[in-house]
């Protein structure tokens, strides 16, 4: 078993015929569409998921695969909370055991006092929801962890934390949705939307037209292109990140850990996935420009070592010379890029290499072998942007900024909710599309 880093040389596996008419079309085969797909076939309703490319084929399926409540935004940890209750569940309720949850705890490791101080504030906000995690001393932490290299202070370990296996995931939730009746289309490319009397009837698709009153776009680094050529204006930009997986080897390390420079959580297959996490890498295109003064407030407090890169190769989200506007008769920048594949980089790859060894030393000798990327979709703020856009029977699950796959089961089942009319079950106004406009201050949660 190996990553499965899809491409558009993947063999489709969704092939569902095109149906007239559904209830909802949702843009998008990544988690959060999918889930949303499922918890609406639960609702009764009919359901279309078309994807470009392929189900989960960009950073659904290349995060690292936490299913992470520590660290969490104020406003995204109750729902985080409920996913991690959903994730238990999900492979005995589908029927799936690619859904497996394994419940792994999850530690950060801090090398300075001011890291420290930071995690006893968040542990507040767990203690707030009766979440447990626990602050770590520095007698603790050698205790705890002695195989673990590094000049500790102390650290947090909240154990209802665990993993999943990505690229296996989400394909087994969408098969899960099709047993409730959702079509699942790849290298279907939603165009555009067909509008009636300034609301939402449908949408066209490069394989034809599709009635419907109600659209959830849940692409995720492309929701804003084509929220912009809907006249919509979708702040959000694509950053590049790496990880890889290492070769099988014995189970020395079974949480999942974060030291200053790496991460690393067990895999189903015998190795481990590992990133360095402190790269974060853009790629300059038109909306950089859009959207900069909107994103001075996150790059002022993100954690990450930010490489601004001049020009995106093309094809990718916003390059320049990409198309801006198209109809519906029209080839899209979306099946020109079925799958989002970029390369690794270099660089992480090389403090990979190094670190594990000197952080992880029963790792010595233990070898990468393959390395992936993908394009995150980040908001100005760092959470995601959920609810309706103004334009009626047009909803968007997009930004989730790093943190989708471990969110995603709770987000989908709160647009299912909020698609149907139903109470969301949280206060969402942390992240209305709307707050970029209405003269809200940008305040970045943790990314």
């Amino acid at each position: 078993m190996t990553q499965g880093t899809f491409s558009e040389n993947t063999p489709v596996r969704f092939n569902d015929a095109l149906p007239e008419a559904v209830d909802v079309v949702v843009i998008g085969g990544g988690i959060a569409g999918v889930a949303t797909a499922w918890f609406l076939a639960q609702r009764g309703k009919k359901v279309l998921v078309a994807e470009k490319g392929r189900v989960a084929g960009e950073q659904s399926s290349r995060n690292w695969g936490w299913v992470r409540q520590q660290g969490r935004d104020w406003a995204e940890l109750p729902i985080m909370m409920e996913s991690n209750r959903i994730w238990r569940g999900l492979a005995q309720e589908t029927g799936e055991p690619d859904l497996a949850f394994t419940q792994s705890s999850n530690i950060k490791l801090a090398e300075s006092a001011e890291t420290l101080a930071g995690y006893e504030a968040w542990r507040e906000l767990s203690m707030q929801h009766q979440l447990e995690t626990n602050i770590l001393t520095v007698e603790e932490v050698a205790e705890r962890f002695p195989d673990v290299n590094g000049n500790f202070v102390g650290g947090m370990d909240t154990p209802s934390d665990g993993r999943g296996e990505p690229w296996l995931a989400v394909p087994a939730l969408a098969r899960a949705a099709q047993k409730k009746g959702v079509a699942v289309i790849e290298n279907c490319a939603v165009r555009t939307l067909d509008l009636n009397g300034g609301r939402v009837t449908g949408v066209v698709t490069e394989k034809g037209r599709v009635a419907c009153e109600q659209v959830l776009l849940a692409a995720g680094a492309w929701s804003t292109f084509f929220a912009d050529n809907s006249g919509i204006n979708l702040p959000q930009l694509a950053v590049r990140s790496t990880a890889g997986r290492t070769e099988a080897t014995p189970e020395f390390y079974s949480n999942n850990i974060y030291v200053p420079g790496l991460a690393l959580r067990r895999r189903s297959d015998g190795g481990y996935t590992v990133s360095t996490g402190d790269i974060a890498e853009h790629y300059v295109s038109p909306k950089s420009f859009r959207y900069f003064t909107r994103f001075l407030a996150l790059m002022k407090v993100a954690s990450r070592d930010i490489q601004i890169r001049p020009a995106a190769p093309k094809g990718y989200p916003g390059s320049w010379g990409m198309a801006r506007r198209w109809s519906g008769d029209e080839t899209t920048p979306f099946e020109r890029m079925r799958v989002l594949n970029p390369e690794p980089s270099q660089k992480a790859v090389r403090r990979m290499e190094e670190r594990l060894p000197q952080r992880f030393p029963k790792l010595a000798g233990v070898k990468l072998a393959e390395s992936w990327a993908g394009m995150i979709d980040v908001t100005p703020d760092a959470v995601p942007t959920l609810g309706a856009l103004d334009l009626p029977g047009l909803y968007v699950a997009t930004g989730l900024s790093g943190h989708g796959f471990g969110i995603g089961p709770a987000v989908g089942r709160i647009m299912a909710d909020v698609i149907t009319g139903r109470d969301a079950g949280h206060d969402l106004s942390r992240f209305r599309p709307e707050r970029f406009f209405d003269g809200s201050p940008i305040k970045p949660g943790p990314y």
